[in-house]
């Protein structure tokens, strides 16, 4: 009989998901594989994830005087009875945090285990689908898991390192104010033939002054919000069309600016981070890579500005 698992994140949630396990209960973000969608969520947020990217910080800050982002379902939790639950601590906004679980698990007295993945780059990802696989007795189809995940990530960087050119790069996982994209994006980067000189591998995203970006002049620019679709950030892409010096980018200019979905991409360090190595490589080399769904980017400034 498989265990019961609760996956507070969506990443994990993949990676369980990835191993034959359908999680009792997940969180309210977690949204794929869409069989998870009637699962009960045992996590609620204070923030209105339909609201702008200047609001969503404001809202995010204002929290920190609220009991935090996220509030845990005991009812719901104590009701799904867990064998695992699987929480994170990379970052207290992205997912309810390990200390808050912790707590929930104390108080309602839950005999489970507490597995907490904190990754921040691409093989910190791979070690956490091996340790979930052993927490949920499923080595065999982690290993299996890995192993085609490894080969693609190979596949991508061999043909990338072929490439002449390696073009400097800025990914945005925040719009307003600017956010650089840090953890695993650099390591991204650079696997799909770019260079990001803007945040080093491993290293924590974090706003990022206009100022600095600006006199990096990337020859491509990405956005990838947390937790946005395309749509949702083209609905937000004032926040840097307006800005001073926009159009004078050097990837403005070019035309290469582009809109990757940071909910279920970039920002997702699950199983489908691979497919955002791909997006990836496509978008810095069109010429050596399969151009990638429509879902998956798109260009940046939809409505012609500034581009």
């Amino acid at each position: 009989m498989p265990p019961h698992v609760v996956s507070l994140l969506p990443s994990a949630t993949e990676i369980v998901a990835a191993l034959g396990v359908q999680p009792v209960a997940t969180s309210h973000e977690c949204d794929y594989p869409p069989v998870v969608a009637d699962t009960p969520s045992v996590v609620d947020s204070r923030i209105d994830a339909e609201a702008s990217s200047a609001e969503i910080d404001s809202q995010v800050r204002a929290s920190a005087d609220e009991g935090g982002v996220y509030r845990i379902d005991r009812e719901t939790l104590a009701a799904a009875d867990p064998d695992v639950v699987i929480s994170q601590g990379i970052c207290d906004v992205c997912a309810v945090d390990t200390v808050v679980v912790e707590s929930a698990i104390e108080e309602i007295g839950l005999d489970c285990e507490l597995l907490t993945t904190d990754p921040h780059t691409v093989e910190d990802v791979f070690s956490d689908v091996e340790a979930i696989g052993e927490a949920l007795d499923r080595e065999a189809q982690a290993t299996q898991l890995l192993a085609d995940l490894r080969e693609r990530v190979d596949r991508v960087a061999t043909a990338a390192a072929e490439r002449p050119e390696r073009p400097t790069v800025a990914v945005l996982d925040w719009l307003e104010p600017p956010m650089v994209a840090g953890h695993w994006v650099p390591e991204l980067v650079e696997l799909a033939g770019g260079e990001c000189g803007l945040a080093d591998p491993g290293e924590a995203s974090a706003p990022q002054g206009w100022n600095e970006i600006r006199e990096y002049d990337p020859e491509v620019v990405v956005a990838a919000p947390c937790g946005f679709g395309l749509e949702q950030t083209a609905e937000n892409q004032d926040g840097l069309l307006d800005r001073e010096g926009w159009s004078d980018l050097r990837a403005v200019r070019a035309g290469r600016v582009h809109a990757i979905d940071g909910n279920h991409l970039m920002n997702r360090p699950g199983p489908r981070l691979v497919e955002s190595l791909e997006t990836l490589a496509a978008l810095l080399h069109p010429e050596a890579f399969d151009v990638p769904e429509s879902w998956m980017a798109q260009p940046f400034d939809a409505r012609g500005r500034g581009v």
